[in-house]
C-alpha cells in the first residue's frame, strides 16, 4: 500500500522540530543588525551544507541562498525567511537571552529562519518527490532601508521564480491560528526628513526671530489635514511624525528644527501623491512665516500585495493541515515589509503564523524589549511552508 505523502511530511516534520527549536534559541542568543549579519549567515550557510542534495550559496555579503532541484522538471517555488535583528536591549530573562548587549532579535527572525532551516532540511529528504526546484532565501536587513531583498533580486534569486511565499510569526495572533488577508496586506513604508530655517535669537525678545519651532509645530498639525482633508477617507493612509529636534536651552530660540517621520499606505496610487501634498502644506506655512525648509523625502518598500490565486492556495493549505477552525481571515495592517520586492518579480503571498499565548504569558508586542514566541508556533510554519510548496509545484 502506498504511503500518504502527507504522512511522509508529517512524520520528517517531528523528526526536525528539536532542531527548529534549539536552531531559534542558537540565533535568539546571537543577533546581528541589518546588513551585519556575518556570523548569523555563516551559521546559516553551514547548517544547509550539512543537508544533502542543496546548493547553497551566498548572493550577497550577509545573504543565503540554497537550490533544492527535483528529479523532475516543473515550477520554481521561493520561501523567504529574514534574518536581521533590532536595536534593542532584551529584558527577557529565560536562559537564551541576546548575548550581544543592545541587540535583540524582537520580531521573530530568529524563528522565521529557524522555520526556514527545518523545511529545508526536510525537503531535502523529499528531492524525489519534487517536480521542478525550490529555492530558500535567507535575507538580510529587512528592518532597515533599503532593505535587503532588492540587493538579493538584484544579486538574481529570483530569476526564474514562479511564485514565492513568506511567512511572520505573528504575537497578537494566538497559536494555533494561521492569518490570511487577500490582495493588500502591508502598507508601503516611506520616510521624509524635514528642516525648517527660521532665523534664531533671544527667547525674551521673539519678535526679533523667524521661530523655527513655533512654525514646525503648526507643520506638524497641519500634515495630519493630508489624510483628513485632503485624501478619500477610505483610503488608509498613516502619517507620522517620530521625531522633532531642535533648540539647546531654554532662553534661546533655534535658528532651525529638524522634523522626520513615515508615511504609510496600501493604495499605490495614493502613495504617488503624498511627497507632493506634503509639500504644499510646508510651503505654505514656511513661506507664511517668512522661513525656509529643506524636504527630502524617500520611498522605501512596496505595499505588500498578495495573489489571489497563491493566497488561495495558502487559504486551502490551512485548511486542509489545521483544520477549517485555525484560518484566521485577518484585515490588513499599515506594517511595512520588504517581502513585497520578491512580489515584484513573481506572484506570491505573505500569511502569518500564530505565536502569542495568553496562558504561557506570551503577550508582548513586536519590537518590545520581553517579545518572545510560543516556540509550538514554529511547527506549525514549518508544516504551512512544505504542503504550500507541494500544492504550488504541483498546480
Amino acid at each position: 500500500m502506498k504511503v500518504k505523502p502527507e504522512l511522509t511530511f508529517d512524520s520528517l516534520i517531528d523528526q526536525v522540530k528539536s532542531d527548529v527549536i534549539n536552531w531559534r534559541r542558537y540565533l535568539h542568543q546571537h543577533p546581528e543588525l541589518s546588513f551585519h549579519e556575518e556570523k548569523t549567515s555563516q551559521f546559516v550557510y553551514e547548517t544547509l551544507q550539512s543537508f544533502n542534495g542543496l546548493e547553497v550559496s551566498k548572493p550577497t555579503k550577509t545573504s543565503v541562498m540554497a537550490r533544492l532541484i527535483g528529479k523532475q522538471p516543473g515550477k520554481v517555488v521561493a520561501i523567504r525567511a529574514d534574518m536581521d535583528a533590532l536595536p534593542i536591549e532584551e529584558e527577557n530573562t529565560f536562559e537564551f537571552t541576546s548575548q550581544n548587549s543592545g541587540v535583540m532579535h524582537a520580531c521573530g527572525h530568529d524563528g522565521h529562519t529557524a522555520m526556514l532551516l527545518g523545511t529545508a532540511k526536510t525537503l531535502a529528504q523529499l528531492q524525489d518527490q519534487i517536480k521542478g526546484e525550490v529555492r530558500f532565501l535567507f535575507q538580510h536587513a529587512e528592518e532597515t532601508l533599503p532593505g535587503g531583498a532588492q540587493e538579493m533580486i538584484s544579486a538574481g534569486v529570483m530569476d526564474n521564480v514562479d511564485v514565492v511565499i513568506g511567512t511572520h510569526l505573528w504575537s497578537p495572533l494566538e497559536i494555533g491560528k494561521i492569518g490570511v488577508v487577500y490582495g493588500p496586506m502591508m502598507a508601503s513604508m516611506d520616510t521624509f526628513t524635514l528642516t525648517i530655517h527660521g532665523k534664531g535669537g533671544h527667547a525674551a525678545l521673539p519678535h526679533q526671530t523667524i521661530d523655527s519651532i513655533a512654525i514646525a509645530a503648526q507643520v506638524v498639525t497641519n500634515l495630519q489635514h493630508i489624510v483628513s482633508r485632503n485624501t478619500d477617507p477610505l483610503d488608509n493612509i498613516v502619517l507620522s511624525v517620530t521625531q522633532f529636534i531642535g533648540g539647546t536651552t531654554f532662553n534661546v530660540i533655534p535658528g532651525s528644527v529638524q522634523i522626520c517621520g513615515t508615511t504609510r499606505t496600501l493604495d499605490s496610487r495614493v502613495r504617488e501623491t503624498l511627497p507632493e501634498l506634503m509639500e504644499r502644506v510646508i510651503k505654505g506655512i514656511t513661506d507664511a512665516h517668512g522661513a525656509t525648509y529643506a524636504f527630502h523625502y524617500v520611498f522605501g518598500y512596496h505595499p505588500v500585495v498578495n495573489n489571489e490565486q497563491v493566497t488561495r492556495v495558502i487559504e486551502d493549505t490551512v485548511c486542509e493541515v489545521f483544520g477549517n477552525e485555525a484560518l484566521d481571515m485577518m484585515r490588513p495592517n499599515m506594517g511595512g515589509e520588504d517581502f513585497s520586492a520578491f512580489q515584484q518579480k513573481a506572484p506570491g503571498t505573505y500569511f502569518y503564523v500564530g505565536a502569542g499565548n495568553q496562558e504561557k504569558g506570551i503577550i508582548y508586542p513586536h519590537h518590545h524589549p520581553r517579545f518572545t514566541v510560543d516556540e509550538d508556533a514554529l511547527e506549525k510554519g514549518v508544516k504551512m511552508f512544505i504542503h504550500a510548496t507541494f500544492k504550488l509545484l504541483e498546480q
